[in-house]
């Protein structure tokens, strides 16, 4: 398997270059590796850079090798979790130099969604695995087989914004009672059928043109098995710690969980106060670290959009860190 057989052009690839504009030399971390489109263009558009690519899954990062190999010594791949990012910086021996910027891509790849075996769409027969990291033992089809119904109606709700998130659990559970739930079509069709019954129940059409009703379920067990949204505020605040002053953080979310925990954790930087607003005195502990330079988040032009409808969810957050 190689990079070209999944090849794609990064989401949001010319704003990511425009938000690194500043940055001409030192290391630079892509935390999410991917198939290395990010990194290449970095690379390409940055002759004086080391670059360092962090990713979970072992076949992103072997494409990503074979895409980058022409970039010899100037780049380095880790397979592990970004969150861990401190403790790679120290094992690679790169803890004191300077980390000029870090970008983030929480997207999944196209060659995980379109890899039926991985099992992270809907749209085609494969296991109900959703694991970024084989190394981890937990896959969906164990969560959808063992965690009671409140606890996935809990979950497909927190992590999936799914208002039929009881129903679907309800049909979950009544369906592995006969035998386990085990590929994405099966799921998906529980799914489907569970929100159809609510919308007619509610007096609803259902209506054909809407997002697939399988799109926030499948998002949350995603979400879950590979523990996503764990630590992500946490990660943030040491990423801006991590970088040189003037260094830029750079982070692509694709749903409003990822973009609100991004935008809060930015502001918290920027050194705004997240107390509740009658306390006396401020025991949050925020201090000014960054300048967000984006107000607003950047997402996908309209050519973009068209030819890459992914895209289209794309969110990108800028901050540079302060003096």
């Amino acid at each position: 398997m190689s990079a070209t057989s999944f090849f794609h052009r990064s989401v949001l690839l010319d704003e990511v270059l425009t938000a690194f504009e500043t940055v001409s030399d030192g290391l630079i971390v892509d935390c999410t590796l991917g198939l290395g489109g990010h990194s290449e263009a970095l690379l390409k558009n940055k002759k004086d850079i080391y670059l360092l690519g962090i990713d979970r899954d072992l076949v992103a990062i072997k494409c990503a090798e074979d895409r980058l190999i022409a970039f010899g010594d100037r780049f380095n791949t880790v397979h592990s979790d970004f969150r861990d990012l401190p403790n790679i910086l120290a094992e690679k021996n790169l803890e004191k130099r300077p980390v000029n910027a870090i970008l983030l891509d929480l997207g999944v790849s196209s060659m995980q969604i379109d890899t039926a075996t991985r099992g992270f769409s809907f749209q085609q027969e494969g296991p109900l695995d959703m694991r970024m990291d084989f190394s981890q033992s937990e896959t969906a089809a164990d969560i959808v087989n063992s965690f009671s119904e409140e606890e996935l109606a809990n979950l497909i709700y927190e992590y999936g914004e799914e208002p039929a998130s009881r129903v679907i659990a309800r049909q979950i559970v009544d369906s592995r009672e006969t035998k386990p739930i085990n590929t994405t079509t099966e799921l998906a069709t529980l799914v489907v059928k569970a929100v159809n019954f609510r919308e007619r129940k509610m007096g609803r059409r259902v209506d054909s043109s809407r997002i697939h009703p399988a799109t926030r379920t499948f998002q949350a067990l995603r979400i879950a098995v590979n523990r996503e949204l764990t630590n992500l505020d946490k990660f943030i605040g040491q990423a801006i710690d991590l970088l040189a002053p003037k260094g830029r953080l750079a982070v692509i979310s694709f749903h409003s969980l990822e973009d609100r925990i991004i935008k809060n954790s930015y502001r918290f930087a920027t050194g705004a106060c997240q107390c509740p607003p009658r306390l006396p005195l401020c025991f949050c502990g925020a201090k000014e670290k960054v300048t967000i330079l984006t107000k607003k988040p950047l997402i996908a032009n309209e050519i973009e959009a068209k030819t890459n409808p992914r895209s289209r969810s794309a969110k990108l957050r800028v901050c540079q860190k302060t003096q």
